[in-house]
């Protein structure tokens, strides 16, 4: 539709109307199917309102989308068909690792197709819209949500915001693209404590340095939405803030697409004690520029009054179904209003070969070997391997927010071994959980599932001799433990990062056997390992990995492929230090290097004061050695570049990919600084018996830092590079930046 008829359109649309294309319902409005996670209540809002809806949360499939829009096109008025928006945060059929998990393989090129994979499935499915990818910097484990980020780096986070947000977006002309819809805007990974929907507070340049990078990069980059924050930011809530999303986002930032609420968050609002009632939050929500209310009365049933009442200024409303229809007119919906939803597309590429190898070769590539003690892995051909754990005969290695995804689709663990081991025996041995409360908190169980799930004593009992059992007369011993699918991912916060009691206690019975023993992790967020990682030899942390997980952790087990995953959220010694992270700013009494000795330095009596495993940390098979870090100038002027050249040495019999990466150090500075920031890194293969060199580009724009004004600046003075295998283990040299 051309420009001069959508203004017509807009111009002959009732108040109601217009009002009707801010609103999102799920799809219980419509008779359809609804997947939706969160609370359920009835919204009070009346079926003229439900009629004039703009867009539908959580329907999906080509059938159940064709069905809804050609009801909501016969009921409204100019038959303006709806746009059907969803969670596709990490695939749609075909699952892939979760984000986390994406972020470890540090390959943001696969990460992309991954996205565009999703976008093609998802948009057959009838889809336009993806609430992904959430780019939210995580510093916290205990936060259920680290779960859907890349990681605790802003600059990593950023590159992978552009992979997703073109992966997803690349193919919308083709019409196997979808809209990203990028979340939560801003700061939510910084709730205080790790609790969810908790406050955030922080410095402008903390917000600015650390957690808004990725969502300028995603803008800049093209996503057409954003979504609100749960929370609020500095004492606002971030779904009225009119300083985040009319003065950041939209002048300075230059946006001009949608801002979608995120669930029922205008309602709250009144919650947070920001507004009086549904009808202040309304006009709070409209005047910060939220053209969407996802799952509230609010807009439905406040707006026409506030106009007409004189406490709006129905040009708010204007401007917001303006973006709305543009929007809806870029997908070509006024001419094809089932753009791309298509049950014979859905046949051809849902879970495809093509994707499913996809699949496993993201997942593969995103599994970390944290421990390989005596090079205990691989595996050989001919080992008698005891498969023993809840993961290790499970389909459900999903996570949960695949919530299209079926588990019935994905390849267990102990399928994924028969393809290269014929002599694996498999036992449960424990539950995945032991603990009542756990599964009550989660809300989503009945009493029936809940003792279904945690067995009786004396079942538990015989199950833990069968796995002992099995384990005495086994070469090798594979442990597939970890966190049941619902308590990582949203409303999933705890304070115990540790592995559930009862899996720990079967871990120390089968480490007296004296058998060797790999432990597998399948877990939302870093957990804290350090009372079970004496008692094995190998850890190998494989996330939620997704439909081909299991093919792909037997992959790696059997040696066909080499790990090169790096984590990129370090894990705690014990959840006790939560927030944990590497690029953490010294203080005035460091743990090293402080004229104070002992006591009086920056450390915890009872534990560690850094990470068991660091940012950036990862195992392959093989060894390389970092050597000769030289750099070609020691002084960098303001219009100039410095390179820094180091050499690796693969002095193994293995090819290898490694994660080289480059960390500086602002010595002096108006801010203080992080103690290390990553700026680049380079993955490269390197050819067993082999050296090769790998070298950087610096330029003086990436020793900026932002002020608390949000301003970025760049003072002149000493810095320190670092060139290392991980934010720990670097080497070192200086130079100076000039005036």
């Amino acid at each position: 539709m051309r420009q001069e008829q959508l203004r017509i359109l807009l111009e002959d649309m009732t108040l109601k109307e217009k009002i009707g294309q801010l609103i999102q319902l799920s799809g219980d409005f419509f008779k359809a199917n609804d997947i939706s996670y969160g609370p359920r209540e009835k919204l009070g809002v009346s079926q003229e309102m439900v009629d004039y809806t703009g867009s539908i949360l959580n329907v999906a499939g080509a059938k159940a989308t064709k069905e809804v829009q050609e009801h909501q096109m016969k009921v409204q008025p100019h038959h303006i068909p709806v746009m059907f928006m969803s969670d596709v945060v990490y695939g749609y059929k075909t699952i892939y690792p979760i984000p986390l998990g994406m972020g470890a393989t540090w390959n943001p090129q696969l990460v992309k197709l991954a996205f565009e994979a999703a976008a093609d499935e998802a948009s057959a499915g009838g889809i336009q819209v993806a609430y992904a990818p959430m780019l939210d910097t995580v510093h916290d484990a205990r936060w259920g949500r680290v779960l859907e980020s890349p990681g605790e780096d802003p600059q990593l986070n950023s590159i992978y915001a552009k992979a997703m947000v073109e992966g997803f977006q690349d193919k919308l002309a083709e019409g196997k693209g979808v809209v990203s819809c990028i979340k939560h805007f801003a700061g939510y990974g910084g709730v205080e404590a790790g609790k969810e929907y908790n406050s955030v507070d922080m410095s402008i340049s903390n917000l600015f340095q650390n957690y808004l990078p990725a969502y300028k990069e995603a803008i800049e980059a093209g996503a057409k939405m954003v979504m609100t924050s749960l929370t609020s930011l500095n004492g606002v809530p971030s779904t009225a803030d009119q300083w985040l999303l009319n003065d950041l986002l939209r002048k300075t930032w230059g946006f001009n697409g949608i801002i979608i609420s995120d669930y029922a968050s205008i309602y709250e609002l009144i919650k947070h004690g920001f507004a009086q009632d549904s009808s202040d939050a309304a006009n709070k929500a409209i005047n910060a520029s939220v053209d969407i209310d996802m799952k509230s009365p609010c807009y439905a049933n406040n707006l026409s009054k506030l106009v007409t009442d004189g406490k709006l200024d129905e040009k708010k409303i204007d401007e917001a179904t303006w973006r709305i229809l543009c929007l809806k007119n870029d997908l070509g919906l006024f001419e094809d209003p089932y753009r791309g939803a298509s049950e014979t597309r859905e046949k051809e590429c849902l879970l495809s070969t093509n994707k499913r190898k996809l699949a496993r070769k993201i997942a593969a590539t995103s599994l970390v070997l944290l421990q390989n003690k005596n090079e205990v892995l691989p595996l050989h051909k001919n080992t008698k391997i005891a498969l023993i754990g809840p993961y290790g005969a499970s389909h459900d290695l999903l996570g949960m927010w695949a919530v299209h995804g079926e588990a019935k689709d994905s390849v267990s663990i102990e399928e994924g071994l028969r393809q290269y081991f014929s002599n694996v025996k498999v036992e449960k041995g424990t539950d995945i959980n032991r603990d009542r409360k756990i599964f009550e908190e989660m809300g989503f169980f009945t009493e029936k599932q809940i003792k279904d799930i945690i067995s009786p004593e004396a079942i538990e009992k015989e199950n833990n001799r069968k796995a002992l059992s099995l384990a005495q007369d086994a070469d090798v011993v594979i442990l597939a433990m970890g966190e049941n699918t619902l308590e990582a991912g949203e409303a999933g916060a705890k304070t115990n990062l540790s592995l559930p009691d009862n899996q720990v206690q079967l871990i120390n019975q089968i480490s007296k056997l004296g058998k060797q023993t790999v432990l597998l992790i399948i877990s939302g967020r870093p957990l804290a390992l350090h009372n079970v990682i004496d008692k094995v030899d190998a850890v190998l942390e494989c996330w939620f990995p997704g439909t081909e997980g299991g093919n792909a952790i037997a992959d790696v087990l059997s040696g066909n492929i080499n790990p090169s995953g790096r984590i990129t959220m370090s894990f705690p010694y014990t959840a006790a230090q939560e927030p944990i992270y590497y690029d953490h700013l010294s203080t005035g009494r460091p743990l090293h290097g402080s004229q104070h000795v002992g006591r009086f330095v920056s450390k915890y009596l009872d534990a560690p004061a850094t990470p068991l495993y660091p940012f950036g940390f990862g195992l392959s098979y093989g060894h390389i050695d970092y050597e000769e870090l030289t750099l070609d100038k020691n002084e960098l002027t303001r219009q100039g570049q410095i390179r820094a050249e180091i050499t690796l040495n693969n002095t193994s019999d293995w090819d290898r990919y490694e994660v080289v990466q480059l960390y500086i150090r602002d010595q002096v500075a108006t801010i203080v600084q992080p103690v290390k920031r990553l700026i680049s890194f380079k993955k490269v293969l390197v050819k067993s018996h082999n050296s090769c060199k790998v070298d950087f580009i610096i330029k003086p724009e990436q020793l900026a830092f932002y002020d608390n004004y949000g301003r970025q600046i760049l003072e002149s003075g000493k810095f320190t590079l670092f060139i290392g295998s991980n934010s720990r283990d670097c080497l070192a040299q200086s130079f100076t930046l000039l005036d």
